[in-house]
Formats: C-alpha cells, structure tokens, sequence
C-alpha cells in the first residue's frame, strides 16, 4: 500500500532543484519544475542507471521553419540518463524519443508549506 511521506519544506525545493529521497530499491527523485512538483524512480528503463543523477534541461524537436531545423522546447522538464543520454520528461515519465517506454512517476503534493511523496 502506498505511503504518503514527508520530503521536505517548500522552501528547501526552489523551482528547478530536485530532491533524491530514499524509498524503495533505488530512489525517487522528487523535482520542481516551474513550481509544480513531480516524482520518478531514480531508474532508467534503459539499462538501470541512477537517472536522477542526470542533467535537467530541454529537449530539441524537428521544426522545419527554424534555423538548422530544430526547435529547443521543454526547459526544466527532462531528465538525461548519465548512461547514455536517453532523455525523460519529468511531468510524464514518458521517454523523449520512444513514447512506448516509460519510467514510474509518483503522486506529490504539497500541504502547510512542506512537500509530500505517496510511494
């Protein structure tokens, strides 16, 4: 049964920081993005690498009308493997560059200033 657990105050999560809390075999990231706030499993559905230790930053799309052709959208909102670059989006858990593969997202909410986790 899920559980919900302090992570820490509201103040300690600024909008782009992310808070690696020890629950479950390898970790939930629990992340300010924009100032709404997202959990994912600190694992990469790729090969199992510690995905919460990446870098947070954008994505690029294909944008025809563009210089170069590209298009640099959702800043703040992805997660890099440190493995090997495969890219998340924090909000959903869906991978950038194959939608079938996911990573497990988990239920934050925030209450008198301090931010929860249900894992």
């Amino acid at each position: 049964m899920p559980e919900r657990r302090l992570v820490c105050s509201l103040d300690d999560l600024p909008p782009g920081a992310m808070k690696l809390v020890d629950v479950g075999k390898f970790g939930v990231g629990v992340y300010n993005v924009r100032g709404e706030f997202y959990a994912i499993v600190n694992y990469c559905s790729h090969e199992g690498a510690p995905l919460c230790l990446g870098l947070v930053g954008g994505t690029n799309e294909f944008a025809p009308n563009e210089p170069g052709g590209l298009r640099r959208v959702r800043d703040g909102q992805i997660v890099r493997c440190p493995w090997h670059n495969w890219e998340f989006d924090i909000t959903t858990g869906q991978s950038v560059a194959d939608p079938t593969r996911r990573i497990r997202t988990y239920q934050v909410d925030v209450a008198d200033g301090e931010v929860y986790l249900t894992a």
